[in-house]
C-alpha cells in the first residue's frame, strides 16, 4: 500500500472536499454512480456522493491485457473500448441499466453467466486507488498480473458495497473475445439437468455458461472454432440461432429476460428474489416458487413467498448461503448472517479504512 499522488482531476478535488466536510461534521455519505443497484443491499442513507464526473479510461495496453479506468466511467463505454480491440471483461458483469459504472461493478462484485468458468470480478482486479474515510488517497496493487504487496486490498474491494471508501480508479485484467461461440438447448427436468451438468463439468469441453429454467437446459460453448464445433457435435441437442442466443445470454446477464422480469413483478406483489450459492451437485431446492439454475448448478435464483428463515435454512443444509437480492423481509438482512469471528474481522477492517463510518453506513451489514 502507498499514498497515491495528490489528485489534480477537478472531480477528485470536489469529492475530497465533500469527504473532508462529512468527516468533520460526522455526516454519512451515500456513494452513487449510475444508481442502477439501489435495490441491492441494505437501505441507503447519507448525503449523495456522485462519482460520475470521475470518468474516463486512464490507460489501456491491449498487448498487455490491462486497462486502468476511473470509477465513474460507464460500463458500456469501457466495454466498447475493449471491443474495438477484440477484448472483453470475461466475467460478464451485469448491466442493470445504461448508467452502470465501473466503480459500481467492483463495489457490488456481481458477475454474469461465465462466472463459473472464468472467475469473478475480484479475480480480474489488479490494482485500485481508494479514497478512505480519513480523506487520504491510497493505492493498492498495480497494473501487472503478479503483485506481492501483503494484503490484497484491491481485490478486497470487490463486493465491499462501498463501505471501505470510494473507489477512484481500478486496473483490470481483460481477455480476448472468444473466436467462436455456439449455444445448445436440451429439454429435461431439473434433476436431470443438474446430473448432466455434473458430468459435463468433468469433461474437457469449452463450456462457458449454462442455465436451466422451466424444463430447458441451455449450454454455451466458447473458444476456438474447431473446439466449439467438436464439442457441439459430441453433445448434440438443438443449436440456437446466434442472434437469439446472444439475446438470451445478454438477458440472463442483465436480468432483462423473462425469468427476471417475472421475478420483479412478483416482488412488487410481495414475493422475494433470492440468490443461492450452493455446491453444484446440490439436488433441487424444494421450496415454493420459480427457480433458475446457473453456473453449473452453483447459483440458484429463487423467486418465492417463503420466509427468509426457510430459504436460508435450505441453503445452509446444502452447504451454501442465500442472499436476498430483491424484495423486503423485515426479519432478514439481504446478506447471510456472519459468525461472531467473521463479523469482528469485518468491523476491524471497516474501522481501519473508515474510522468515522461515513461511507455507505450499514449498506453491507448493520453497523458497518
Amino acid at each position: 500500500m502507498a499514498d497515491a499522488p495528490t489528485p489534480r482531476h477537478p472531480a477528485l478535488t470536489r469529492i475530497l472536499d465533500q469527504v473532508q466536510t462529512a468527516r468533520h461534521e460526522h455526516k454519512p455519505l451515500d456513494i452513487r454512480g449510475g444508481d442502477t443497484k439501489s435495490f441491492y443491499g441494505n437501505r441507503r442513507s447519507g448525503e449523495p456522493l456522485d462519482v460520475r464526473l470521475l470518468a474516463g479510461v486512464s490507460s489501456y495496453e491491449p498487448s498487455e491485457l490491462v486497462v486502468t479506468v476511473r470509477a465513474g466511467t460507464p460500463l458500456a463505454e469501457l466495454e466498447a473500448v475493449l471491443a474495438s480491440k477484440g477484448q472483453c471483461l470475461p466475467f460478464e458483469p451485469p448491466r442493470f441499466g445504461s448508467g452502470s459504472t465501473v466503480g459500481g461493478m467492483v463495489a457490488a462484485g456481481l458477475a454474469g453467466p461465465a462466472r463459473a468458468q472464468v472467475g469473478g470480478v475480484r479475480d480480474y482486479v489488479l490494482g485500485a486507488t481508494l479514497l478512505n474515510g480519513r480523506a487520504q488517497m491510497l493505492s493498492f496493487g498495480g497494473q501487472v498480473m503478479k503483485n506481492v504487496a501483503g494484503y490484497d486490498v484491491s481485490r478486497l474491494l470487490a463486493g465491499s458495497m462501498g463501505i471501505l471508501g470510494l473507489i477512484c480508479e481500478v486496473s483490470l485484467k481483460v481477455l480476448p473475445q472468444p473466436v467462436a461461440t455456439r449455444t445448445l438447448r436440451f429439454e429435461m427436468d431439473e434433476p436431470a439437468a443438474l446430473d448432466r451438468l455434473q458430468v459435463l463439468g468433468g469433461k474437457p469441453l469449452p463450456l462457458s455458461a449454462s442455465a436451466w429454467w422451466e424444463g430447458m437446459l441451455v449450454l454455451r460453448l466458447s473458444g476456438a472454432a474447431a473446439a466449439v464445433k467438436a464439442a457441439a457435435d459430441q453433445l448434440g441437442g438443438e443449436t440456437i440461432e446466434p442472434a437469439m442466443a446472444t439475446t438470451f445470454w445478454t438477458g440472463l446477464r442483465d436480468h432483462s429476460d423473462e425469468f427476471f422480469v417475472g421475478a420483479r413483478e412478483a416482488v412488487s406483489r410481495g414475493a422475494r428474489l433470492w440468490r443461492l450459492g450452493v455446491p453444484p451437485a446440490t439436488p433441487p431446492i424444494r421450496l415454493a416458487g420459480e427457480q433458475l439454475v446457473e453456473w453449473g448448478g452453483a447459483q440458484r435464483w429463487l423467486c418465492t413467498p417463503a420466509p427468509a428463515q426457510a430459504v436460508r435454512e435450505a441453503a445452509a443444509v446444502a452447504g451454501g448461503h442465500a442472499t436476498l437480492f430483491r424484495g423486503n423481509d423485515p426479519a432478514a438482512g439481504p446478506f447471510a448472517p456472519l459468525s461472531p469471528a467473521v463479523e469482528r474481522i469485518h468491523r476491524e477492517i471497516k474501522k481501519a479504512f473508515d474510522p468515522d463510518g461515513i461511507f455507505n453506513p450499514g449498506r453491507l451489514y448493520a453497523g458497518l
